[in-house]
């Protein structure tokens, strides 16, 4: 099922205050969608091209599932969720994946099962996340990394998986290299974000769609 342009679009975006995060946004508000900025940084944040703007400290539960309430209050139900938390760090030392695990695991599974029930309700949710091409060929060099995206992959693989039956929500990975001038432009990821809600989500649920070339 797809929405399109026949009603209005509720989406959350985390991670909002990085580049992709902005452009994310500032396509989504071209669009007509209602779009609700999440980050960290109030200061940074207030820049941000969005309907509105809200601070939370994704790997903390409770603030997580404060904020899910917020937004089913102040803006109705929520037709997607464009998660964008992340970072990186080469190695396998214990400080660096315990600086990775909540930004590219944690986050995700708190702020999934937040908005779970409410992108399962409506018709057309989306779950969309950035995956990493080169997760796929791990190394000792990035094996933190790696690790963690694999382990993140899995848990949208499973929402993917508990989606299914219904056919009316869709939970999509976008594979990239890299983001900027040396990787996966984020324009061409914020576009083809963009288009999620116009295509058909028992065809979009589970993929994983490969930018990593571009």
């Amino acid at each position: 099922m797809s929405v399109g342009a026949s009603k209005p679009v509720t989406v959350v975006v985390t991670g909002a205050t990085g580049d992709l995060g902005r452009s994310v946004c500032s396509v989504l508000q071209a669009q007509g969608r209602t779009v609700i900025a999440v980050g960290s940084d109030a200061s940074r944040l207030a820049v941000v091209d969005a309907t509105g703007r809200l601070e939370c400290d994704l790997s903390d539960p409770a603030a997580t599932r404060e904020l899910a309430s917020v937004v089913r209050t102040s803006y109705g139900p929520v037709d997607g969720l464009v998660h964008l938390v992340g970072g990186w760090r080469s190695g396998h030392d214990p400080a660096d994946w315990d600086w990775l695990e909540p930004r590219l695991l944690t986050t995700l599974r708190l702020a999934t099962l937040a908005f779970h029930d409410d992108l399962a309700a409506v018709a057309g949710g989306r779950l969309v996340t950035i995956g990493s091409a080169s997760a796929a060929r791990p190394t000792w060099g990035g094996a933190n990394y790696a690790t963690l995206k694999t382990a993140a992959d899995a848990w949208v693989a499973s929402v993917a998986s508990g989606w299914r039956k219904a056919g009316t929500a869709a939970a999509v990975t976008i594979l990239v290299r890299s983001l900027g001038e040396q990787g996966t432009p984020t324009a061409a990821v914020a576009s083809r974000i963009a288009t999620l809600w116009d295509e058909d989500a028992a065809t979009l649920n589970g993929a994983r769609l490969d930018l990593s070339a571009e």
